[in-house]
């Protein structure tokens, strides 16, 4: 992972700094901000290379981007760029599509080498991640991924998928080139190309790219649920907008059943919470996690770990006395 942040400069070459290295150097694209603002600029972020692409995560102050004919000949890209929204919102023009404002929490994508000009609405600045995809990692190869000026998402049914893999990737170790990631890369890459009409969504690579979504978001709907005793796969797929059996097709394609994974998640949730709170009683443990009774709860960890919840918590105070 490649990490950066202001502070490790001084307050009047921050700025300078910034423009020549992140945004010039490294990403291709011009900063500009008044003089006499500089000295109270602030940034940070870090570019993981993941399943073949690169992800980054910016925060900054309010400055204006430009990528201009003269960047794109000096520092080529050739990449699908997928943008997720994380700020006060941002602005883009310059483009032949014509200005468009994206909005926290949306996403927008584009291809790297064509012009435009950005700037953050709100005052706090730039809060967003992007995922750049090279065009040749991409299966599939159809010329009109190199016109895709920028344009945020207008399918409301994308977005959910999208913030959802978003997540999976924020969450996955730098350099980490398996492939379940590369899957997930090429799923975010393939479900830009299906809002922009290039991937249909009945397509090979269409359905793949959904499959991988929609069991991401799953199971990050099954982690939010755990404390439901009566977490069904009706009341995911209701969520998720496809039927049972669909549901249980997306578990197929994974190393666990959708109970299984339940399972798993409560279990996993529950040595969180004797780690975290000890002195917790081990029934409230199991209350939390969503077990329908204590006995259940100690059946199934004994069987998954070969020992029972208290002695896993006996263990973990043990080991905690040790180090400190």
């Amino acid at each position: 992972m490649y990490r950066w942040c202001t502070d490790e400069v001084e307050p009047h070459d921050r700025f300078d700094y910034w423009r020549e290295v992140r945004a010039k150097g490294l990403f291709g694209v011009t900063a500009e901000l008044e003089r006499e603002r500089r000295a109270d600029f602030v940034g940070e972020f870090s570019l993981r290379k993941l399943g073949g692409a690169g992800f980054v995560e910016l925060k900054a102050s309010p400055y204006t981007v430009e990528r201009s004919k003269a960047d794109i000949g000096y520092a080529p890209g050739d990449s699908i760029c997928v943008y997720q929204q994380l700020g006060d919102g941002g602005w883009f023009g310059g483009l032949r599509g014509g200005d468009f404002a994206i909005p926290n929490g949306s996403f927008a994508t584009s291809h790297t080498d064509l012009p435009y000009r950005t700037v953050p609405l709100g005052t706090a600045g730039f809060h967003l991640r992007i995922l750049k995809v090279p065009v040749g990692g991409i299966p599939g190869q159809d010329k009109r991924m190199r016109g895709l000026a920028p344009k945020t998402f207008t399918d409301s049914t994308l977005a959910p998928l999208l913030n959802s893999c978003f997540a999976d990737l924020g969450e996955t170790a730098a350099d980490d080139a398996s492939a379940e990631t590369t899957t997930l890369v090429q799923a975010l890459a393939h479900l830009a190309l299906i809002e922009r009409g290039i991937v249909g969504p009945g397509s090979r690579r269409g359905q793949a790219a959904l499959r991988t979504a929609r069991l991401s978001l799953a199971r990050r709907l099954i982690a939010q649920d755990l404390r439901n005793p009566d977490l069904t796969p009706t009341m995911v797929a209701d969520q998720l907008g496809v039927s049972v059996r669909h549901l249980h097709m997306l578990f197929e394609m994974a190393e666990k059943s959708f109970s299984q994974t339940v399972t798993d998640e409560r279990l996993k949730q529950s040595r969180r919470l004797m780690r975290e709170a000890p002195e917790r009683l081990i029934a409230d443990v199991a209350a939390a996690c969503g077990f329908e009774s204590l006995a259940t709860y100690y059946r199934v960890f004994n069987a998954a770990y070969g020992m029972a919840p208290g002695d896993f918590r006996a263990q973990t105070s043990e080991g905690a006395d040790r180090r400190g």
